[in-house]
């Protein structure tokens, strides 16, 4: 169940860095709408060790490299694709355009990142969120082309297990992301995760 803890008037980077790190999360009312925080109870939780699986017809798309992954090179057009603020209407988006300048800025400064996937130099999908200590904070991912955001969260995946981060928050459950080993835990016990992955530092 989604809860609402607190809305601000004026929604700064830092503000929205020390929500994730008390476990909310920002969605907005709309394009220009006001911001809230949030936590999900329960908790998804895209696991970072051998419970994170992969499909046989998934693993050979992969293998045939159908897609270019690239990190970074696009943010702000994952960002925007995520939004979708041309196909959805005004109540049901919740990334807005104050986020979207709150995020790029994150990005800016290093903390907020996108995974692309390319095809013949056209994005194809991707995802972004961001990263605090050990933790990755997943935000949204959006598709053009069939596998192209499942491609993308198999290469975050792969990045975070290298880089040795010990959290992927995907805030809320998923049947879509369950095929992957999605799990879920209550609120207490995400922050206690959270509390252990923030002691951590760690170097995307």
């Amino acid at each position: 169940m989604l809860k609402s803890q607190f809305l601000q008037q004026t929604v700064s980077p830092e503000l929205v860095l020390n929500a994730y790190r008390q476990g909310y999360f920002p969605m907005a009312d709309g394009r220009n709408g006001p911001i809230k925080f949030y936590f999900y109870e329960p908790r998804g939780i895209i696991p970072l060790d051998e419970r994170f699986t992969v499909r046989r017809s998934l693993r050979q798309i992969i293998k045939k490299k159908t897609f270019e992954i690239r990190f970074n090179s696009a943010f702000e057009k994952v960002i925007r694709s995520c939004a979708r603020h041309d196909d959805l209407s005004d109540q049901e988006i919740w990334i807005s355009e104050e986020m979207i300048a709150i995020y790029t800025e994150l990005h800016k400064r290093g903390i907020a990142h996108s995974v692309e996937a390319w095809q013949n130099n056209e994005l194809c999908g991707g995802l972004y969120g961001l990263t605090i200590g050990a933790v990755f904070c997943g935000e949204s991912m959006f598709s053009r082309f069939p596998f192209a955001s499942q491609a993308a969260l198999i290469a975050l995946v792969e990045r975070l297990q290298e880089k040795h981060f010990t959290l992927l928050d995907s805030q809320m459950e998923s049947q879509h992301l369950k095929q992957f080993g999605l799990f879920s835990v209550s609120q207490a016990e995400y922050l206690g995760m959270l509390a252990d992955a923030l002691s951590k530092k760690v170097f995307w």
